[in-house]
């Protein structure tokens, strides 16, 4: 065989090996070929750092932001993000958008400074835009130039109630929005009893925003969150500003009002926004009591029937001063002597407010027809207003403020009617955390 034939065989086998292998491995393993993933364009980019505080900087600017939330129930607007801004140094801002995954398009805002904020230079501040085409948000930001650069590494907040708009089944009846807790608070005994007097009546939740508060009083808060009916929201407010127990600036000075409770109470109307029905916004030794009905909700029902375009329902209040006591001392319990805090049943004593002169009142608002509130009025609201007669419905405030003597006041033994379910209840908080006396 000549060496010229002999090359030309080779060169066939060679070249038939090669096609065989080429078809055995791109035909013949067919599962092996389906189990690769086939690539679906670039990984996600955003978000690179979500936010996991209450208060969160915004960069560039002297301004904080709290959360945002879907609120479409304005034209022209699908976000409404929440913050305490310098009043003084308000400029242009843009919504940056992540998109399910994806660095969205920027957006203008109409920034809203509420008008009750006693003249500090921070007041709570309202910042609303539209969601870009084509984008299903799931973060925000906020820039202070109207394109992302795509280097930078934002700080995203979530974008909560994806729902406000169409109808939706509401999972709770009654949300309380607890502003103000810090300091040394450790007023325990008045705590536990206000807590389970809230849910003798009806309510679902008591949302807590806690700047600090005493040891005993924190385990007790503890335990209430466990089981979910207390949620504690962490506010740190004294970390990133002059902080003031006051209301005026002109009086008190520091950088805002009172811990910053007006935000906070806005914050909570658009937390509860989607799973509660009414949202009650009183103070932490309040109890909004009915009068003519054994519980919130048959208060509400026969109200909104009553006044059908209600959205809020302001609540006259009322001292019962801690420093008188029922002189019978039958609610005098030895299993909470040692604990720490008023005995609010010990104290049955009511003052008249004066209405000739500036009076509080709380509210009890339907969450959905508020837009802004300050803490005694709601601000912006798409539906009526009404005064509760304080016959129908009042709240006890139990505090060390009351002045007059004990000739002057009204018995009020209201909470009473309570005590054969309220006692055992708090028997029942105080001992789960250690504080019950076995006596």
């Amino acid at each position: 065989m000549g060496k010229t034939h002999y090359f030309k065989l080779t060169l066939l086998i060679f070249t038939f090996t090669t096609l065989a292998l080429i078809f055995i491995f791109n035909v013949g393993s067919p599962e092996t070929d389906r189990s690769i993933p086939t690539p679906r364009g670039p990984p996600p980019v955003c978000p690179s750092t979500i936010s996991d505080q209450a208060i969160t900087p915004l960069k560039n600017t002297k301004h904080f932001l709290v959360s945002a939330f879907m609120d479409q129930r304005r034209n022209g607007f699908d976000i409404r993000i929440i913050g305490m801004f310098r009043r003084d140094s308000i400029q242009p801002l843009h919504c940056l958008f992540c998109c399910a995954g994806r660095l969205g398009e920027t957006t203008p805002t109409t920034v809203l400074v509420h008008s009750d904020h006693f003249g500090f230079p921070f007041g709570p501040t309202d910042v609303m835009c539209r969601i870009p085409q084509d984008c299903d948000p799931t973060h925000v930001t906020l820039l202070t130039q109207p394109r992302a650069d795509n280097k930078s590494n934002y700080t995203w907040i979530p974008i909560r109630n994806k729902k406000t708009s169409g109808k939706h089944e509401e999972k709770m009846n009654f949300t309380v929005c607890i502003s103000s807790l810090f300091g040394d608070y450790n007023n325990v005994l008045q705590f536990a009893q206000t807590l389970e007097m809230y849910r003798l009546l009806g309510v679902n939740r008591v949302v807590i925003y806690n700047t600090s508060c005493g040891p005993d009083l924190d385990r007790l808060l503890q335990s209430y969150a466990q089981e979910g009916f207390v949620e504690i929201v962490l506010w740190p407010i004294d970390k990133h500003f002059k902080t003031t127990r006051g209301w005026h600036f002109s009086q008190y000075g520091g950088e805002i009002s009172y811990y910053g409770q007006n935000t906070k109470l806005n914050e909570c109307i658009y937390r509860s926004m989607e799973n509660s029905r009414y949202v009650l916004l009183h103070d932490i030794d309040q109890i909004i009591m009915p009068y003519q009905h054994s519980n919130l909700m048959s208060l509400m029902d026969t109200l909104q029937q009553q006044h059908p375009n209600v959205g809020v329902f302001s609540i006259e209040s009322h001292i019962f001063s801690n420093k008188c006591f029922d002189v019978s001392g039958r609610f005098k319990l030895p299993q909470w002597s040692s604990v720490t805090g008023v005995n609010i049943l010990e104290h049955i004593y009511r003052e008249e407010p004066n209405r000739q002169e500036f009076h509080p009142y709380k509210m009890i608002i339907q969450p959905r027809m508020v837009e802004q509130t300050s803490v005694h009025v709601v601000l912006k609201t798409s539906g009526a207003q009404y005064t509760v007669p304080p016959g129908v419905c009042r709240i006890i405030h139990i505090c060390s403020c009351g002045m007059k003597p004990i000739e002057g006041l009204h018995e009020d033994k209201r909470l009473w009617d309570f005590h054969e379910e309220l006692i055992p209840n708090v028997n029942k908080a105080l001992k789960k955390v250690g504080m019950l006396t076995e006596n």
